[in-house]
Order: structure tokens, then C-alpha cells, then sequence
């Protein structure tokens, strides 16, 4: 037995196999993300070697207590860990590097929604009774049923049938699309969206309510290169050559995290490039063997040789800007997925077996959650924007204490209403790091604005797309968006918020990182120009020994950046410009640090320990980002204004 303690030497000890009791472990860690588990140069292995590496990334201090083969090597089957186990991507990998190791059950306090379903996915059992510690300790026979207690039924038939591909096969022979609601009764525009492409099995209703295990039918289905290697593995291992694929033209497959992997200290120091060309081709393969729609992001040297018909980029940003639409149900394989919900659609992130699953059954599991309503007030002030409020939301004691996982945040309000669809999505892009199952914004002008002008498309908005008055939600949480300041997260979770205004001594930086799914649309593109313009006329540059990077989130927004005359004082300034990729978010390119030592301001979503790098990452927003970057050390737009008045 394993605790994962925040003390280093209760970590080693147990690993060791001393007699370490639940209490002695006590203060358990909390909020062990899944970067921890398995950190991202371990998402290029997709199959046993995985079971080396679990634990690797791990913290209890400043210490990293767990080593390769750790797991293995000392026969640990069961780990015990705090609150909101698992938070962080979507990556299988995580729990399948922990079954391979050995481990059997994963015990805690709370799990984060998508590491549960994809540990009962591939048959890792989880649970929240901690009364099994003493027992398991104590030589007591524990029973299956111990084991799926307090379960939804489907949960606890899919851990009983060793595993979702298993179940499939056992239990999903009969598909059928489940009968129209017949009861009254308000509803979410959630509820209305999962009720239209609810399916019915035989064991699962046709409409669940919260908390029930259930299936639905996906209008897309989307998987990029870190996924698809592997769920392409578990599918000719489980069905052989050729695979029946379900409805493959609503199926798309992204590279959107590799493109700059050559520049990347995490896989160069780990030696890792030749396994993601491998990866990389195992997913290049996969879709010609299936003829599946794919979109590649180009490299720099790429991207100079390309005629401009390439279009590409970030997997979640793109299903935004080219497939997804209101009332549909998008799944991918990333925690990032819910980026689409800004159009009023359901869109949630899904796990490798989920999605290998989907593929052939066109069935995509989910356990019917709550919906939180999330009402922002006021009008949101100048140099304010969606990420300082989303960051503002993290810190709040409701979110921090974990109320909102595995729940629907559904986003409304006046400030919501001015707010632009990009702004929006990055409030439902980070419904993930919220800990919630997806977010949404019920369609309106501005998505009919959005669907018109982007892409071309006029859409008239159904009367049924909204939420009915009435409807209920296990709790509603108000912010006024018009005292909002400026705010940043402190380096290790992005919960960890404050105003600006609040850091008590000045933070000075090294690299500044603008882009990533949450930061490299459009308007963030305007944010970032509107400083960086501000400063080049001043003949300002970015400050000694910083260095300053903008990724692109998709060829779309390169393009509005050139047709704007962006790219002259992005020059001017001296920021180095990155074609379209996930970077350094992940670890996958310029833009991340190399030591511990160096500090890094970030647009990014999420600064868990080794997240973009060993250093420290500070979250903020990208007008802030650019102003530090000019600045040296972190400051806000108006402060740096002040500075050179």
C-alpha cells in the first residue's frame, strides 16, 4: 500500500513497505493531477512500458519520492491519495500506467470526473471508503461488491465485466435510440441536448437522471496524435483487421501537439522525439487505413513552404471554428473539449477506451451529472477579461473545496451577454480546470454572429435552445464581473488566484508564453496586439533577458493576425511567432522552461507542478502576459501604462 502523503519520507516509507497507518500518512495529498501520475514525455509510450513510469511526477514538497520502476518494483497495489484525485487532462494513460504497474485500487477522498471513468474503463477499481485502508491492512478478504459500493449501476457492470471494451461486447449488442421525453418537467439546456442524443441499452434508461450511468450518440467524435496510437492498439487487439468503424465521417483526428516536438527540452532531455514520430505515425497510419478526416498543424519550416491551404490547429479550437453547432454533442479526447460548449452545444472530454469504444459502437458513456448555474453580473471592466474572471471563479472557496466537479457550469448573465464567443469559450474551455464535466453558454445573437461571420454559416437559433425557467441545478453562484481586477494564479494549481494587485513583492520572469487552446483565438490575439502596439510606438521592446512567445491557436487566427498588420509590432517588440500547436502548454515546444530556476508568466490553462516546464508558471491573462513581458516582472497593462506615461 502506497499513501501519497505530502510528507516525502511517509511517501518512501511506504513504498518501502514499512507499516505505515492511514493516520500516520495524514495530511494526505490533495489535487494529485494526472501530470503528476504520468507527466506528458510518458503519454509518447501506449502500451505495457507505461507501467514503469507511474508516480514519476509526483510531489510531496520539493521532493519527487517515486522513481521509474518504483511502482513495480515494490509490489504496490494499492495507492491512498486526498481530494479531486486525477485532476488535470483526460489522458488514459494515467491509470493505465497504474494497472500495468500493478495497482488494483485506487482509494481517496473525491475523484475528478474523467480519471474515474477512465480507471473503470480499463477495470482499475477506485474508491472513497477509506475504511478499507485498516481492513486491506489488516489481511481482510475484500469483495467486489466492496469495491464498486455506492457505484452507479453501469459504473459497477463495466468494473464487473473487467472493462469497457469487455462490456461492449457483452452488453451492447442492442442500440437503440432512446424514445422522446414524454414528462414536463423544466429542463437544463444541457438536459434537453443529452435527451436528444440519448441511447437506450439494456442496461442503461433512456433517460437518466443525475448520477446514472447512461449512453449517448455523438454528432462528432475527435482524437489527436497522443490518443490515437493507443486506442487504435486496444481496438485491433480486441476486434482484428479491418475494424467496423461506426458513422467514420463523423469521426476527425487532429496533430496538434507534435509539430514543434524537436524543440522541446522534456522530450529532448528524456530522449523521447523518436517515440513521438513513432506515435505520430501510428496515428498517420490509422487514418489511411480508414480514410478518416485529419488536420495537421505545420511546422515553422513547414508553414514557410505552405501555399495557405493548410488548415489547422488546436483540436478543441478548431471543432469550434469549423463542426461544432448549437444543440450538437461533441466528445474528444481532451479535458478541453468543452471549449465548444461557447455555442451551445455539449461538448466533454473522454478517455481513450470511451473513445475507441465510441468508434465502434457510436456509443459514448457518461454518468449524468448536475448543473451548477453560473450567473456573472455587471458589465466586465476594461482591461478586464474572460480568463481573469474564470481565474477569479477558481479561487473561490466553493470551487477550491471541489463543489464543482463533475458538474455542468452553465455560463449566463448580463456580462455573459457581452461578452464575445471567443471570451466565452475560454470560460468553457475551463470548465476542466474547474473540475467540471463540461461548460455552456445557451446560443444567442452573438453565436449567430460568430457562426455567420466565421463561418459563413446562418443559423437560426430553435426556440427549445435554452434553459426552461424552473429547471434545477444544485446550486447557483453569482459574481459580480464589474469588480473583477486583473488576476494571475500563483505558480502549482490554477485555484491558486489573487488580484494582480495583491502580489506582494515584484515577480520578475524569464519567459512569457501567449496561446494554447485558451489563449491563442482571435480576440486574444487582439488583447495581446493592443499592448504589444502600445509599447512598439514607444519604441519599447520586450525587457532584457525574457523571452517573449505567441503561438497561434489555428491557421485561422494567423491569417486574421496578417490581414490585421499585427505582425509589425509583434515583430518590433521582439516576440518570436509559433505556427499553430498546443506548445508549450504540454510541454511540446518553445515557450516552456528548461530549469527549475526559471519563472514563466503564461495564458495557459492550468501551471501544475511540471506543467510547462520544471520552473514556475504564474497563470494570467494575455494582456497581462505582453505587458510583463515588456515590463520584465509581472505587471498589468495599466501599471505598465503608468510606468512610461
Amino acid at each position: 500500500m502506497l499513501f501519497l502523503s505530502r510528507s516525502a519520507d511517509v511517501v518512501t516509507r511506504s513504498l518501502q513497505g514499512e507499516g505505515v497507518s492511514l493516520e500516520e500518512a495524514r495530511p494526505l495529498r490533495d489535487d494529485v493531477s494526472t501530470d503528476e501520475i504520468t507527466p506528458l514525455p510518458i503519454l509518447t509510450h501506449y502500451d505495457d512500458k507505461l507501467g514503469r513510469y507511474p508516480y514519476t511526477g509526483f510531489r510531496a514538497g520539493d521532493a519527487t519520492p517515486v522513481g521509474t520502476d518504483a511502482i513495480r518494483m515494490h509490489g504496490i497495489e494499492v495507492v491512498v491519495a486526498g481530494k479531486r484525485y486525477g485532476k488535470g487532462s483526460s489522458r488514459e494513460h494515467s491509470p493505465a500506467a497504474e494497472k500495468l504497474a500493478g495497482v488494483r485500487l485506487v482509494i481517496a477522498e473525491s475523484f475528478e470526473r474523467i480519471y474515474r471513468q477512465n480507471a473503470d474503463n480499463i477495470g482499475l477499481f477506485t474508491s472513497t471508503d477509506y475504511g478499507l485502508v485498516e481492513r486491506i491492512q489488516a489481511g481482510e478478504a475484500i469483495t467486489l461488491d466492496d469495491l464498486v459500493a455506492g457505484r452507479d449501476a453501469l459504473a459497477a457492470a463495466i468494473l464487473k465485466s473487467g472493462g469497457l471494451l469487455r462490456f461492449g461486447q457483452q452488453s451492447m449488442r442492442d442500440i437503440t435510440v432512446a424514445p422522446e421525453a414524454t414528462d414536463a418537467r423544466p429542463r437544463t439546456l444541457f438536459e434537453k441536448i443529452v435527451a436528444r442524443h440519448a441511447l437506450a441499452t439494456e442496461l442503461t434508461e433512456a433517460h437518466p437522471g443525475p448520477g446514472t450511468g447512461a449512453f449517448v450518440r455523438a454528432d462528432w467524435r475527435f482524437i489527436h496524435e497522443y490518443y490515437t496510437g493507443m486506442a487504435a492498439h486496444m481496438l485491433h487487439t480486441a476486434f482484428g483487421h479491418p475494424l467496423a468503424l461506426y458513422d467514420a465521417a463523423s469521426i476527425i483526428v487532429f496533430e496538434d501537439h507534435t509539430s514543434y516536438v524537436e524543440e522541446s527540452p522534456a522530450h529532448l532531455r528524456g530522449g523521447l522525439v523518436p517515440n513521438v514520430h513513432r506515435m505520430v505515425e501510428a496515428q498517420r497510419d490509422f487514418v489511411a487505413a480508414y480514410a478518416l478526416r485529419s488536420h495537421r498543424t505545420l511546422s515553422e519550416a513547414e508553414a514557410a513552404s505552405d501555399d495557405g491551404s493548410n488548415v489547422a490547429g488546436i483540436s478543441h479550437a478548431m471543432m469550434a471554428e469549423h463542426y461544432a453547432l448549437p444543440g450538437q454533442l461533441v466528445v474528444g479526447t481532451d479535458s478541453h473539449t468543452p471549449h465548444s460548449g461557447a455555442l451551445g452545444c455539449v461538448a466533454f472530454g473522454v478517455g481513450t477506451t470511451d473513445m475507441a469504444n465510441a468508434f465502434v459502437t457510436g456509443a459514448v458513456r457518461l454518468t449524468v451529472p448536475q448543473s451548477l448555474r453560473i450567473v456573472l453580473d455587471g458589465r466586465v471592466p476594461p482591461g478586464v477579461t474572460a480568463k481573469d474572471i474564470v481565474l477569479h471563479l477558481l479561487s473561490q472557496p466553493f470551487i477550491r473545496t471541489g463543489g464543482g466537479v463533475g458538474k455542468v457550469f452553465e455560463f449566463c448573465g448580463e456580462a455573459v451577454a457581452w461578452l464575445s464567443t471567443d471570451e466565452r469559450a475560454t470560460l468553457t474551455n475551463m470548465t476542466a480546470e474547474l473540475g467540471g464535466f463540461t461548460g455552456i453558454v445557451a446560443p444567442d445573437a452573438e453565436t449567430v454572429r460568430f457562426l455567420r461571420e466565421r463561418r459563413g454559416i446562418d443559423f437560426v437559433l430553435e426556440p427549445w435552445m435554452r434553459s426552461d425557467e424552473g429547471a434545477e441545478y444544485a446550486a447557483t453562484i453569482r459574481i459580480d464581473c464589474a469588480s473583477v481586477p486583473p488576476m494571475v494564479a500563483r505558480p502549482g494549481d490554477p485555484g491558486n488566484g489573487l488580484p494582480l494587485s495583491e502580489v506582494q513583492a515584484p515577480v520578475r520572469i524569464d519567459i512569457a508564453y501567449g496561446g494554447s487552446c485558451t489563449a491563442g483565438k482571435r480576440e486574444d490575439f487582439d488583447h495581446y496586439h493592443a499592448v504589444l502596439r502600445w509599447a512598439a510606438d514607444r519604441g519599447l521592446k520586450i525587457a532584457p533577458n525574457v523571452q517573449l512567445f505567441l503561438q497561434f491557436g489555428t491557421t485561422a487566427v494567423r491569417d486574421h493576425c496578417i490581414a490585421e498588420g499585427y505582425m509589425d509590432a509583434f515583430e518590433k517588440v521582439g516576440a518570436r511567432m509559433l505556427q499553430p500547436s498546443c506548445g508549450a502548454c504540454g510541454n511540446c515546444g518553445p515557450g516552456g522552461s528548461a530549469t527549475s530556476e526559471q519563472i514563466t508568466v503564461s495564458a495557459i490553462n492550468r501551471n501544475f507542478p511540471g506543467r510547462g516546464g520544471p520552473g514556475q508558471v504564474w497563470l494570467a491573462s494575455p494582456p497581462t502576459v505582453a505587458a510583463s513581458a515588456i515590463a520584465g516582472e509581472l505587471v498589468s497593462f495599466e501599471t505598465l501604462q503608468q510606468r512610461h506615461a
